[in-house]
């Protein structure tokens, strides 16, 4: 989708709702955990207007704050209100629930309150941006280490944050004054698989062998399957540049673990098939075999307790 492009209602339109831009924007996050919790507490702190979208449970629990110890913003504390089901008008619908939570999850923000929003899912994968094509989407993707310790309590440690958005600079902006890394790009589809090309091998091995990523660099199962999602992601048409992939997964730190592993440590469902998933299906369009993401992904399975 190029950038000028915008979805409304299952066909594209020449430019996006102005929604009032060149002030800071009124912001909406569903799913405050890791992610969508940074994402807010970040933009709050940058003046803008944001509210969080909580279950009742989870609304119950929320104090009106939230604490962040971050690498790279910091350790702050900042009010973000929260309601549980949206009730307000918005300009961005940022959407950082996990897969299989991202449908229940959509009712505490009904159409006709998000009306001309922007949304922008931050979820893992690639299949989640079909299911929300009715609305105006602006997929992006997080590169971040980053984790609900308790109820409004975030802790990021990776020594990096960055955000991608296919389109939407003035939101890039807004971010970007945040103190966060922001870039924004024309190529959607390679937005997309460049991030699951880097995720899938790590989620996957660290899962399976329950290690950190310094453990499974030299694994032979996490290097085929590297290969495995660069080769699906190039027949699927992104333009994936394999140096730059294979350049942050070497930056990337011996100790980090993927959300996907500490979701299976917690006895908490993986999200095997949104990542997983468009490997499998793009493999079998383009008869690519797979068989060291077939293996990894058959292990964590069996972790998981669902052989």
């Amino acid at each position: 989708m190029h950038q000028k492009d915008w979805c409304r209602g299952g066909r594209f339109v020449s430019s996006p709702p102005t929604h009032g831009y060149g002030l800071a924007m009124r912001h909406a996050i569903l799913g405050a955990g890791g992610i969508g919790g940074l994402v807010a507490a970040a933009l709050a702190r940058g003046n803008s207007d944001v509210v969080l979208l909580l279950r009742p449970g989870a609304l119950a629990e929320y104090d009106g704050s939230l604490v962040v110890d971050s690498a790279v913003l910091g350790h702050f504390t900042i009010d973000v209100p929260a309601v549980s089901k949206l009730d307000r008008a918005i300009d961005v619908l940022w959407v950082a629930t996990k897969a299989p939570q991202l449908e229940p999850a959509l009712a505490l923000a009904p159409p006709e309150r998000v009306g001309d929003a922007t949304v922008i899912p931050l979820l893992n994968g690639i299949d989640h941006v079909e299911l929300l094509r009715h609305r105006i989407v602006v997929p992006g993707v997080i590169r971040v280490e980053s984790e609900r310790v308790s109820p409004g309590r975030i802790s990021q440690t990776s020594p990096f944050l960055r955000i991608g958005l296919a389109g939407a600079e003035p939101v890039a902006a807004e971010l970007r004054a945040a103190g966060v890394d922001c870039s924004t790009s024309d190529d959607e589809l390679t937005l997309l698989w460049s991030k699951l090309a880097f995720l899938a091998p790590v989620a996957l091995a660290t899962t399976a062998v329950d290690g950190s990523l310094g453990a499974i660099r030299d694994d032979e199962r996490y290097l085929g399957c590297q290969s495995e999602v660069l080769a699906v992601a190039r027949a699927e048409g992104a333009q994936v540049d394999e140096r730059s992939l294979h350049g942050m997964a070497a930056g990337a730190p011996d100790a980090t673990r993927s959300s996907m592993q500490k979701d299976v440590a917690a006895g908490r469902q993986p999200e095997l098939d949104a990542i997983a998933g468009p490997v499998f299906r793009g493999a079998a369009r383009h008869r690519i075999p797979v068989p060291y993401t077939e293996e990894l992904a058959r292990l964590v399975a069996s972790r998981a307790g669902n052989p």
